[in-house]
């Protein structure tokens, strides 16, 4: 196995996370060559379990695709036994990490107050639901709770009419809200590195996921008072989708009028602009038109031909992939994106390379998700076993 440095080696993460805001962060924070120390209850992750697409009840397909990286210790923490091993383990550390709600965190003995006053140096990050200070704190949130209270689940009613409102078919408030946590922790680690502090960092899913989401947006409502709509306007165009070719689809982006009259050319279309059709086509029609001949041009190549013409002639175009045909993109496989793993227990999976590139310290798949407490014995050994 590759046993890269990465830019986190000498950081030890305490991960109390499960599900998906969460473990997709500390993975990375071990991706970065972080020694990220998952600590599970004897249940273990939820995340684990309840797919019927598995060769182990413990080892989901998602449970897999969030947890490399990571070494595996089962503790009860509402055993005093339980506790006191993990509170051995919190002067090894460097990062404290969980998604558990603050009033059990505390129950538990396990807040931020009481882990600093054992290592006061500790990155202390709370993934939260809501923040603190609004009346949402403490309130359960997943996934679809925050899709629908940030808006997310108002933009497809936008684009296709149907006024029914529908949530992104990803848990992208998961995802996003993990990348937030990745770098308030980062930059939490910066801080301690220079001055030695530690701190309380709290990130809150649904806060982090509406930044993300309004980004574009809140559009213009950026101004007040208001100078037009919610709703990035171009963003939200029912035409904005891939182009059906001869074989497939693509994605094209001109990102100038002479881009786009070159594509039409390409198309069999030469001087469309300057065509009656459009020409004489009422002005509030012109932009269906366009869209018109941007589909009828569409179908004179197949997808390889229309990737060879845009590279030549500057033409900002892309294969459009099903789900399916990711796993055969042919620059994935030129960068061997899809690594091909043996794990000793569920036997061949797929992982996914680390996107980032650093030329002096390569983060790495160093470790394959771990079975439950497969590391028990190992990290408490480091500690010396104090509390025996």
């Amino acid at each position: 196995m590759a046993d890269n440095p990465g830019p986190l080696k000498g950081v030890t993460v305490l991960d109390l996370t499960e599900f998906i805001f969460g473990p997709y962060a500390t993975q990375t924070l071990g991706d970065l060559g972080a020694d990220v120390i998952k600590i599970e209850n004897p249940g273990g992750d939820h995340q684990r379990h309840g797919s019927k697409y598995a060769r182990s009840e413990d080892m989901s397909a998602s449970f897999m695709s969030l947890n490399r990286n990571k070494r595996s210790v089962v503790l009860d923490l509402k055993s005093p036994d339980g506790a006191a091993r993990l509170r051995a383990l919190i002067p090894t550390a460097q990062v404290f990490i969980h998604n558990v709600r603050a009033d059990a965190m505390a129950r538990l003995g396990f807040g931020y107050d009481d882990v600093a006053r054992i290592n006061p140096s500790i990155v202390y990050v709370h993934c939260v639901g809501y923040g603190s200070d609004g009346p949402y704190a403490g309130r359960q949130a997943f996934d679809d709770l925050v899709q629908a209270a940030s808006g997310a689940a108002d933009l497809l009613p936008r684009v296709d009419g149907n006024p029914e409102m529908r949530l992104l078919p990803s848990f992208l408030a998961d995802k996003v809200s993990s990348q937030h946590a990745i770098w308030a922790t980062l930059a939490a680690l910066f801080h301690r590195e220079r001055s030695g502090e530690g701190q309380f960092v709290e990130v809150p899913m649904f806060e982090s996921f509406t930044s993300f989401l309004l980004a574009e947006h809140l559009y213009g409502e950026t101004f007040e008072p208001s100078v037009s709509h919610m709703g990035h306007t171009p963003a939200l165009a029912a035409d904005r989708r891939p182009l059906k070719c001869k074989d497939g689809y693509i994605a094209i982006q001109p990102v100038s009028r002479a881009a786009s009259a070159r594509f039409l050319e390409l198309g069999g279309m030469p001087g469309a602009y300057e065509s009656p059709r459009f020409a004489s086509a009422p002005r509030e029609r012109r932009v269906a038109v366009h869209y018109e001949m941007l589909r009828e041009a569409a179908l004179a190549h197949g997808v390889a031909d229309w990737m060879r013409l845009g590279d030549e002639h500057r033409i900002p175009i892309m294969r459009a992939n099903t789900l399916d045909g990711v796993l055969d993109d042919p620059h994935l496989k030129a960068v061997e994106f899809f690594e091909l793993r043996e794990h000793p227990s569920e036997g061949r999976w797929r992982s996914m390379k680390p996107p980032v590139k650093f030329s002096k310290t390569p983060a790495s798949v160093r470790t394959d998700p771990e079975s439950p407490g497969a590391s028990t014995d190992a990290v408490l050994d480091r500690v010396g076993k104090a509390t025996e």
